[in-house]
Order: C-alpha cells, then structure tokens, then sequence
C-alpha cells in the first residue's frame, strides 16, 4: 500500500514538473515578470497590514500600562492617605474612626497589590509587543526594499528581453543567407558559377575563332578591300590635281603588308 502511494505521489510530481516546464516554455516572459512584481506587491501588502496590527497591538498595551499606572499612583495615595487618618484617628482617641480608616486602608492595600500584579504583566506584554513591532518593521522594511528591486529588476529584464528578441531575429536572417533558397531556386553561388561557366566558354570559342583558316581569310579580304579603296583615293585625288604623296606611299605599304600576310 505504501509503495503504491509512492509511485502515485512520483507519477504527480512528475506530471506537474512536465506541466511546469511546457507552461514556461510556452509563456509570455513579459506577462510573467508582471505577475511576479504583482506578486511581491500583494506580499508586501499583506504584510504592511500584519505590521500595522502588531504596532497598533503594541500601542494598545502602552495605552493599558499607563491607564494602570495611573490608577496604582491613585491607589498608592489613597492607601496612604487611609493610614494617616486612621493614625490621626487613633491618635484623638476616635477608635471606631481608627477602625474604619485602617479597614479603608487595608482594601486599598489590598487593590493596590492587585493593580501592581496588573501593571507586570502588563509591562511583560509590552516588552513583548514592542520587540514584535520592531521585527515587523524590519520585515516590512526588506521586503520594502525587495519590492523596490523588483521594480528595478523589472526594466532591466524587459531591455534584456527586447535585445534577446532582436538578436533572435537577427540571428534568423543571418540563417536564411547561408542556407540553400530552395530546390527550384539557385542560389547566388550556383549562378555565379554558370555565368563564369558561360564566360569562359565564350572567350574560349572567340579565341579558337581567331586562329581559325576562315578567320585569316576574312582578315585578308578586309585588308584587301582596304588597299582597293586608298588606290581609288588616290586616283580621285590625282584627277582633282591634289597632291597624293602620303597616299602613294601609304598604299605600296598596305600592298606589303597583304602581300607577306
């Protein structure tokens, strides 16, 4: 029976340790540091009221004790004063006065042993109230200046909350830049290397284009229709009367050169 109570009790603890955790997992942090500084305020409160109850407590047998030494101060003169007139009573020969005034005497003696008796325990309750309302001012005083460190703690954890929240985000993107777009979408270095790919190809055939039979060929009937058209200038220049000097020369060299390309 006890083991089974056992296990029952380990099978709740657990349960509301995983509860717990998904609970805080899941949580608005900012909705929880709210509950915790309304916590503490609600502590505090409770606990200023208790602190006042024992400092009025205590305030209440200061007003008991003096009432009573009031009436011991009364009663120690009218015990006095009791046994001076049964002594003057005595003394004129007044015995029956004598008697009554001592009798007066004793019952004021007798109260004022009472009220004393009073008056200690009274001072023992004070002595007691008064050191209760000093610790619960003290408590009230810590947990003063807890409250007011939570209220600080509270700005600094929702900076801290604020700055975790960007660097998360931040965190996210500089993800999202190394990882691969998607299996339908290249990604930057995939195209860059199909570009310097095509670049490449393309320079590679250019160059094989210019040393090919075609090429040269193409290159010569250029140079040629070159040498045609300086000789037509020059005649056109000749017919005109203009000197054609730098042409003349300019076209054996042209001849040279289409003759030993």
């Amino acid at each position: 029976m006890n083991a089974m109570i056992k296990i029952v009790r380990r099978a709740w603890a657990y349960l509301t340790a995983s509860l717990t955790g998904k609970f805080n997992e899941k949580a608005d942090p900012k909705i929880q540091i709210e509950q915790a500084i309304m916590e503490g305020q609600e502590n505090h409160k409770r606990l200023k009221e208790q602190a006042s109850n024992v400092v009025a407590n205590q305030k209440i047998q200061e007003m008991q004790l003096n009432k009573k030494m009031d009436e011991l101060e009364k009663l120690n003169s009218n015990t006095r004063q009791a046994v001076r007139m049964a002594d003057e009573a005595a003394k004129a020969g007044d015995a029956a006065k004598a008697t009554q005034y001592t009798q007066s005497a004793e019952a004021f003696a007798g109260r004022l042993v009472a009220v004393e008796a009073e008056v200690e325990t009274l001072k023992q309750g004070l002595f007691s109230a008064a050191k209760a309302s000093d610790q619960a001012k003290v408590a009230l005083a810590q947990s003063s200046a807890a409250l007011q460190k939570r209220l600080s703690d509270k700005q600094k954890l929702l900076s801290q909350l604020d700055q975790a929240k960007m660097q998360e985000a931040l965190n996210k993107s500089m993800g999202q830049l190394t990882e691969t777009v998607g299996a339908d979408v290249p990604s930057l270095d995939e195209v860059q290397r199909k570009i310097e790919e095509r670049y490449a190809k393309a320079m590679g055939a250019s160059e094989i284009q210019g040393q090919s039979v075609e090429a040269r060929m193409l290159e010569v009937e250029t140079a040629s229709m070159d040498v045609e058209a300086q000789a037509r200038l020059s005649k056109i220049k000749a017919e005109l009367g203009l000197s054609d000097a730098p042409a003349a020369v300019a076209a054996p060299q042209a001849e040279t050169g289409t003759a030993t390309a």
